[in-house]
């Protein structure tokens, strides 16, 4: 069943459907009528709308190559703050934008039925943390550096990708984006908690 050409088909047709048209508020039964199938196929191949829309919502990331990219690009050789620069110009990119409102309505989404959305909260609270940390313990920083500059990272991205979606000119945001990482990786050498 799982990989099946049919499930295949299905899940492409949801995630074309969630990128397009969102997933606040949309029923198992309005996915199964949009895609041309029914709730019994629908269950049948995924369990739940939830595991349907977080598995849809997981094959829709893989669609947007310089957000997959992300952290093997921020793992690339140079300068961690020049790397962190390229970071946000990967992540801000117009292309990205259908990704990124998907990403917010699931994660209201998720606030509200947190017992459905268990593991896409936890996903989205540790993941990209744990990446950034990665990066930054390669950069030459300190643990607990490592973790406090992550989720300060993280934190930006996520404030600064709410204000791109709400129409914040780019421009504004990427001086405001490049202040505050110097302002960071600077703190963190000048706190002396750096290995380098």
């Amino acid at each position: 069943m799982i990989g099946s050409p049919e499930r295949e088909r299905l899940l492409g047709l949801v995630v074309d459907l969630i990128l397009r048209d969102g997933m606040i508020d949309i029923s198992l039964s309005a996915v199964a009528r949009r895609i041309g199938s029914n709730n019994r196929m629908l269950l049948y191949y995924f369990g739940s709308k939830e595991a349907l829309l977080d598995e849809a919502a997981m094959r829709a990331y893989e669609r947007f190559p310089k957000l997959r990219a992300l952290f093997e690009r921020l793992g690339e050789p140079g300068d961690i703050e020049e790397r962190l620069q390229r970071a946000w110009e990967d992540l801000s990119t117009p292309e990205n934008h259908s990704y990124l409102r998907l990403f917010f309505q699931r994660f209201g989404i998720a606030m509200r039925e947190s017992a459905e959305w268990g593991d896409f909260i936890e996903r989205a609270g540790v993941s990209w943390v744990e990446r950034v940390e990665a990066r930054l313990r390669e950069a030459g920083f300190a643990e607990a550096a490592c973790t406090r500059g992550a989720q300060s990272i993280v934190a930006l991205w996520r404030g600064l990708e709410i204000l791109l979606l709400a129409g914040t000119p780019a421009d504004q945001l990427a001086e405001s984006y490049r202040i505050s990482i110097h302002s960071l990786i600077g703190q963190l050498q000048a706190d002396g908690i750096a290995r380098v």
